[in-house]
């Protein structure tokens, strides 16, 4: 019996860290739900044409309204001023917010970055849209994402793509530049993010 209730502990202690270990999701889209892409120039798609940055993609690949709001050299404090009047217009029911690249570029703080991003969640929550961040890898060789971004993640609970442009940016065959994709580079980007949308529920 003492065997048993061991073996019992154990297994209901492998569930709770497996259900603590996995990605926070997404209530599912309907067919008529605006996606918000919120970011700078990697959303804006510099480096490619406007039908080939990955909004545009992804608006074709999951079948829904995909909003390009990617301004070039914005950084997470001017997307603070803009945000409130994006979300006001579109009145998106999900945001994919990529910023933090120019923060880097700019060597502004880490910790006014990461502060920064949190008020952008807090500020899209509030309009009443989901959040998925997207991480953006340090300018400088072999740099990932920086921890900021899980730490953001983790501590509001939002989904974190942290991967895809750190593995598009690092190859060579997929960059316009040396911190911008091409169309390759950003279709690659767009069948990450769809597949990341259909692991959160979203999809």
């Amino acid at each position: 019996m003492l065997a048993v209730r061991r073996y019992l502990f154990a297994l209901v202690a492998v569930l709770f860290l497996v259900a603590c270990d996995r990605a926070p999701t997404l209530p599912r889209l309907s067919p008529h739900d605006v996606i918000v892409a919120f970011g700078d120039s990697l959303t804006h798609g510099t480096g490619a044409s406007e039908d080939t940055a990955y909004p545009a993609v992804l608006a074709t690949l999951s079948g829904h309204i995909v909003i390009n709001a990617g301004v070039p050299g914005d950084t997470t404090t001017t997307g603070l001023q803009r945000l409130p009047a994006v979300l006001a217009e579109y009145k998106p029911r999900l945001v994919l917010l990529c910023l933090g690249g120019n923060d880097m570029l700019h060597q502004q703080p880490a910790a006014t970055t990461e502060n920064n991003l949190r008020l952008l969640v807090q500020t899209i929550r509030a309009s009443g849209a989901d959040v998925v961040l997207i991480g953006v890898p340090e300018p400088r060789l072999f740099g990932g994402a920086p921890d900021f971004y899980a730490r953001v993640a983790r501590d509001m609970q939002l989904p974190l793509e942290q991967d895809a442009f750190n593995d598009v940016l690092k190859d060579a065959r997929l960059k316009s530049d040396p911190i911008h994709a091409n169309a390759a580079g950003y279709h690659q980007i767009a069948e990450r993010l769809d597949e990341f949308l259909k692991k959160t529920g979203a999809l």
